[in-house]
C-alpha cells in the first residue's frame, strides 16, 4: 500500500464503492494495483515462459470480475485481497482448463510442492490438479484451503494471511505445512488411481 494510505482509507473507499460511488473505485485502483501486480507476478514467475496469459492481463481480468462483488459489505483490506486471491485462482484454473481442452491426449503431470511455490512440468495440468485438490481440501478444512489461496494465489506473507484469517502467524504456518503435505498426498493418490 502506498505510503500515506491507511487501512482505514482503503476500507472507506471499498465501502464508498459499495454504496455506488464510482469515483471511489477510480481512487482505489492505484492503491491496490501494485500489491495485486506483485501477487500475480509471483505466481506467473512459476509458469512457463511462453505462457500466453500475462501478469497485467490477469490483473485486468480480476478488475473486470470484481464488479460482481461490489455489493459485498467490505470490512477491510484483507477481505479485499482474499477475494482477489480467489478470483486469480478461478481465472488461472479456467485458463488452464481452456488450454488443456485444446490439447487432447495429455495426462495430468505430477505436482511437486516447494516452500512458497507450486510447480509442475505441465503447469496447466498441474494447476487443474491443484484446483481439484484444493476443492477437496476446502470440503475437509476450509481454513487450510484459504491459507493456500492467500499465500499462493494472492502472494500474501504469513503475517498478511494471519490478518486476513484473523488467526496467529503460527497457526498460518502450521496450516500451510499441513495443507502442502495433504495436497501432495492427495495429488499423488489421484495420479496413482489414474495410472
Amino acid at each position: 500500500m502506498p505510503s500515506g494510505t491507511s487501512e482505514h482509507d482503503l476500507t472507506g473507499l471499498l465501502q464508498a464503492w459499495r454504496a455506488g460511488d464510482e469515483k471511489a473505485l477510480e481512487k482505489l485502483t492505484p492503491l491496490v494495483y501494485a500489491e495485486l501486480h506483485r501477487a500475480a507476478g509471483s505466481y506467473m514467475a512459476g509458469e512457463r515462459t511462453e505462457h500466453t496469459l500475462q501478469t497485467t492481463a490477469l490483473i485486468n481480468e480480476v478488475y473486470l470480475r470484481l464488479g460482481a462483488f461490489q455489493q459485498i459489505d467490505w470490512q477491510n483490506r484483507a477481505q479485499f485481497y482474499g477475494i482477489c486471491a480467489q478470483l486469480m485462482r478461478r481465472i488461472l484454473v479456467d485458463f488452464a482448463r481452456s488450454r488443456r481442452s485444446q490439447k487432447r491426449g495429455r495426462g495430468v503431470a505430477s505436482l511437486p510442492l516447494q516452500e512458497a511455490i507450486i510447480v509442475s512440468r505441465e503447469p496447466d495440468a498441474g494447476l487443474i490438479a491443484l484446483d481439484e485438490a484444493l476443492t477437496e481440501l476446502a470440503s475437509k478444512d476450509s481454513r487450510k484451503c484459504r491459507v493456500v489461496e492467500l499465500r499462493f494465489f494472492a502472494g500474501l506473507s504469513a503475517k498478511e494471511t494471519a490478518v486476513v484469517l484473523q488467526v496467529s502467524v503460527e497457526t498460518v504456518m502450521r496450516d500451510w505445512r499441513l495443507a502442502k503435505a495433504w495436497l501432495v498426498r492427495h495429488i499423488e493418490q489421484q495420479k496413482s488411481d489414474e495410472a
